[in-house]
């Protein structure tokens, strides 16, 4: 726990893929969820683990972060279980107010009523300030603290063996707007993407098809950092514009056990310092670690942000 007057504390954790699609019917496994079915049965099952999604979750309560955020892949296939399931879980870990969620390509697997889907999550995909003239809730604005979270959907439906995520020109013209009312006020404005929006940091069939576009956009209107999940595995890359970097963090599984790739659970933790209009955030990762059977801190950078 932290003392009285420490910085702003904010944690991203991403890809937990908590849920248990065991019990589907044959009905549900028709068309692309039969793939994501025998993919779990195969390996997802055996990597992805609740007892190590339980002890982030125990790890990230003893760290007292601020404020959380997820980015996306809380499901395996999309089914409506599995969506209740994520909601209970969403709750278990934070309230609304202090968790943000965002969804991935494997919570949009295929086409599903809002209500019985992400609507479940509704309560942590909330705007501080809703637009009610617009027809998706995407991207939304969360001022916590010193931090603005703006969140982008890159999550919708795609052919089977494609994992290929968008944002659409509707959504990157709101999130200008989102850019255009923040500009002047003295936050760090902390980007939520579930692709990754490097252009060729993804394999084709897993990419962000508009990750050009977002950063024409942030080529104009930057933002200060942008988290996002959706690779499994650490990143520390930036989206270059004009006069500066925009540092760019993934981050591997929430809920990994590390036996079918390099890296075992993972969150980030970001203090933020904030000094009028000037910014200093300290990055550490926590990750688990086998032989001491718990998390262990590693400083991934810091970074400065701001004008005089």
């Amino acid at each position: 726990m932290r003392g009285a007057g420490a910085a702003f504390r904010f944690a991203h954790l991403s890809d937990p893929h908590l849920t248990d699609p065991s019990a589907a019917t044959f009905r549900e496994l028709l068309g692309k969820r039969a793939l994501g079915y025998l993919s779990w049965l195969r390996r997802r099952r055996h990597e992805h683990r609740r007892e190590f999604l339980d002890g982030l979750a125990r790890d990230l309560a003893d760290r007292g972060a601020d404020h959380t955020v997820v980015t996306g892949d809380l499901t395996h296939i999309s089914l409506p279980q599995e969506f209740l399931e994520a909601r209970d879980w969403l709750r278990s870990l934070a309230s609304p107010e202090q968790l943000t969620v965002i969804p991935g390509n494997h919570d949009a697997y295929v086409d599903m009523p809002w209500d019985v889907s992400l609507g479940l999550w509704s309560e942590h995909m909330r705007a501080d300030v809703p637009d009610t003239s617009a027809r998706s809730v995407f991207p939304f604005v969360r001022v916590r603290g010193p931090v603005a979270f703006i969140a982008l959907n890159s999550a919708e439906p795609m052919p089977p063996l494609f994992a290929t995520g968008r944002l659409g020109q509707t959504q990157i013209d709101r999130l200008e707007h989102c850019l255009v009312t923040l500009a002047n006020q003295r936050v760090l404005r902390v980007l939520l993407i579930h692709h990754p929006p490097v252009p060729g940091s993804e394999k084709w069939r897993k990419r962000l098809i508009d990750a050009p576009a977002l950063c024409h956009l942030l080529e104009r209107m930057p933002v200060d950092m942008v988290l996002h999940g959706h690779q499994h595995r650490p990143g520390h890359t930036f989206v270059r514009v004009t006069g500066r970097q925009i540092p760019v963090f993934g981050i591997p599984s929430a809920s990994a056990a590390g036996l079918h790739c390099a890296h075992a659970s993972t969150y980030n933790e970001y203090d933020v310092h904030q000094d009028g209009n000037r910014f200093r955030v300290d990055v550490k990762a926590r990750r688990w670690q086998q032989e001491t059977a718990s998390y262990t801190e590693e400083a991934i950078t810091s970074l400065e942000s701001g004008s005089d």
